[in-house]
């Protein structure tokens, strides 16, 4: 969905990942919210320019290319550029599955934040959501980017007896080269929390999960090419979204 209108420029999409209810950006130069409340958590990123906002009645303000804010659900709230510039920014929309709502007290006392790595981390996200197909990637990208989040509000780090992830990720991703496997469900599998098993099998084999998928079924495209299957079958065959992926794979 795009719309355009004078000195504005937005676009927004429902990207098919599990917690993201919606991706929106956007270029203001002359605008501002009326009070309103979201069923969900907004995560927003600055790209340049300012914003003036209230939460639950509070002013606050962000700036520049580093800030993060993290709006809460079913909290007032408002917003409006701050000089003729105006200020270009890209929201995630996240459900009480990535974060339950029993910090939002936490997030209106404190919506700003000068995080590089969470920022970082948002803009990979971002990165990936524009794309489909990846949605591995994003559901372990969106883990990493919930884990800095509930550290910004004061959650404990969880901590996971299970230290030898990593081997049984590998056997489990091999068994699935095709059909793929979503975080939560190896998670589940493997007894083992989302984030640490990226870290474990990151610590095993020098990459994350998603990255060794698909370099697992770029391995198997390939002798399929070579045995003189079609670009087209192949793609389906390894599980990758659509023939450009295969493409890359041809020697």
């Amino acid at each position: 969905m795009t719309g355009d209108r004078p000195r504005t420029r937005t676009s927004a999409w429902r990207p098919s990942v599990a917690g993201i209810t919606e991706v929106f950006h956007a270029h203001f130069t002359d605008h501002a919210y009326p009070v309103h409340t979201h069923d969900t958590w907004a995560l927003m990123i600055l790209d340049d320019g300012s914003v003036d906002f209230a939460v639950d009645r509070h002013r606050h303000g962000a700036a520049g290319g580093g800030a993060v804010v993290l709006l809460p659900p079913d909290v007032p709230h408002d917003g409006k550029t701050v000089n003729p510039s105006g200020f270009r920014k890209r929201v995630l929309y996240l459900d009480t599955r990535v974060l339950p709502e029993r910090w939002a007290g936490a997030a209106v006392d404190g919506p700003v934040h000068g995080d590089g790595l969470l920022r970082r981390r948002i803009h990979q996200l971002h990165g990936v959501l524009a794309a489909p197909g990846d949605e591995f990637e994003a559901e372990s990208r969106l883990a990493l980017v919930r884990e800095r989040l509930l550290f910004h509000l004061g959650a404990a780090p969880v901590r996971n007896p299970e230290r030898e992830a990593g081997r049984p990720a590998a056997a489990l991703l091999d068994s699935r080269i095709s059909s793929g496997v979503s975080l939560n469900e190896a998670a589940s599998i493997l007894h083992a929390h989302p984030t640490h098993l990226i870290r474990c099998f990151k610590q095993t084999y020098g990459l994350p999960p998603h990255t060794y998928l698909t370099g697992r079924r770029i391995d198997r495209a390939r002798r399929l090419l070579l045995a003189g299957r079609r670009p087209a079958e192949v793609a389906t065959m390894v599980g990758f979204y659509d023939q450009a992926h295969v493409n890359l794979t041809r020697p």
